[in-house]
């Protein structure tokens, strides 16, 4: 899986297209010239949404009623796929070959792994962004997981909304019970199959992990439920519906759902240390590349191919010796962009990249033209 070409309009500041190489491209530029813009706008193309914003309407630039980014996307030296998505106001359009599709049956068709300073909030940040990390990789393995989260991110919605209209109407536990009964049993159909799902997920990764590819010290991680301890786990299933029939006052009480995988956790750890906690800034941005390379090592040995990988602002977030061990490690695998504004990176590392000088949200080749 390879993209050839990316071609934006009306969205952010981009114009015009870039023709892609199969290997490391690199985009240079002074900063505010829309480095990160193409970067986002291939985000877009691969998952239908950005990891910029929650709204991707804000991409639309300003003072336009609809933007677009397609790509040209090869599955094999026979097969090449045209992808677009347009943007018009809060509707999105997705496009194969000028056919409209669904979000799961375009989900799939290319896939992209970001690497910037707010993935690094998997490592220094809430659980949240743990979880989303585990939920995404699944996603990506399995696109119709993606309605497994909707469905229970929907009961959850539900549920909380009954618990607290509870606690403000002093409804008496009995009813409580009585209300909650067919939400919570959605809840555990649902939320044993997340917990199954990062379970596997996470073991997948362990397999593949280069836990000292960076250095010396050894990363390790390990998934936490929020019910260990409370019963056996290899019958999930039996352990949650009873925890939940358990906290029914607690719930009404705190007014959310206290009990599912919403509360699970992943632990990261340097050498046995929180990474969270105890690890310096080097070391944390090492440890997000190790997981992205493990995610990346399973996708291929998933679907039998490699997803392309974003690294925006590489030589702000890596030092040069970290970023040589990174560009060898995945050379003949993925293919790779990369935002920078040092000419002396592209004098260091991009004699065999396809270079691109990125001035007000167009592309100028440097080399190879």
């Amino acid at each position: 899986m390879l993209l050839e070409s990316l071609e934006a309009k009306n969205f952010r500041n981009l114009s015009g297209a870039i023709q892609c190489a199969p290997g490391l491209n690199v985009l240079v530029g002074e900063n505010g010239q829309g480095k990160t813009n193409w970067l986002e706008a291939i985000g877009v193309l691969a998952t239908a949404r950005s990891f910029r914003t929650a709204r991707l309407q804000d991409a639309v630039a300003f003072g336009q009623q609809n933007g677009f980014v397609s790509g040209a996307v090869r599955e094999s030296p026979e097969i090449v796929r045209q992808l677009r998505i347009i943007v018009a106001g809060n509707t999105k359009t997705l496009l194969v070959n000028d056919r409209k599709e669904t979000a799961n049956r375009y989900l799939g068709q290319i896939h992209a792994i970001v690497f910037n300073s707010d993935e690094l909030e998997v490592v220094r940040g809430q659980p949240e962004a743990r979880r989303r990390f585990l939920d995404t990789g699944i996603v990506s393995l399995h696109p119709p997981f993606i309605q497994i989260f909707a469905d229970y991110n929907r009961v959850i919605k539900q549920k909380n909304a009954l618990l607290q209209s509870a606690r403000d109407n002093e409804t008496s536990l009995e009813k409580v019970a009585e209300l909650l009964a067919p939400w919570n049993e959605q809840l555990v159909k649902l939320a044993s199959k997340i917990y199954r799902a990062r379970l596997r997920f996470i073991a997948r990764i362990n397999d593949v992990l280069e836990a000292k590819l960076f250095g010396r010290e050894e990363l390790t991680i390990r998934y936490l439920s929020s019910l260990e301890g409370k019963g056996d786990l290899t019958d999930y299933e039996s352990v949650i519906a009873e925890r939940l029939a358990l906290r029914v006052q607690a719930e009404v009480v705190s007014g959310h759902a206290l009990i599912g995988t919403h509360r699970d956790e992943l632990a990261i750890t340097f050498d046995g240390h929180d990474i969270r906690k105890f690890g310096s800034a080097g070391q944390q941005r090492s440890a997000l590349l190790l997981l992205q390379l493990a995610n990346i090592a399973v996708f291929n040995a998933t679907r039998g191919e490699y997803p392309i990988f974003l690294i925006d602002d590489i030589d702000a977030e890596l030092d040069y010796r970290r970023i040589g061990t990174l560009l060898e490690f995945l050379e003949g695998k993925t293919q790779t962009f990369v935002t920078t504004s040092k000419e002396s990176f592209v004098e260091r590392f991009g004699g065999d990249a396809r270079v691109h000088s990125i001035v007000k949200g167009g592309s100028i080749p440097i080399y190879p033209e």
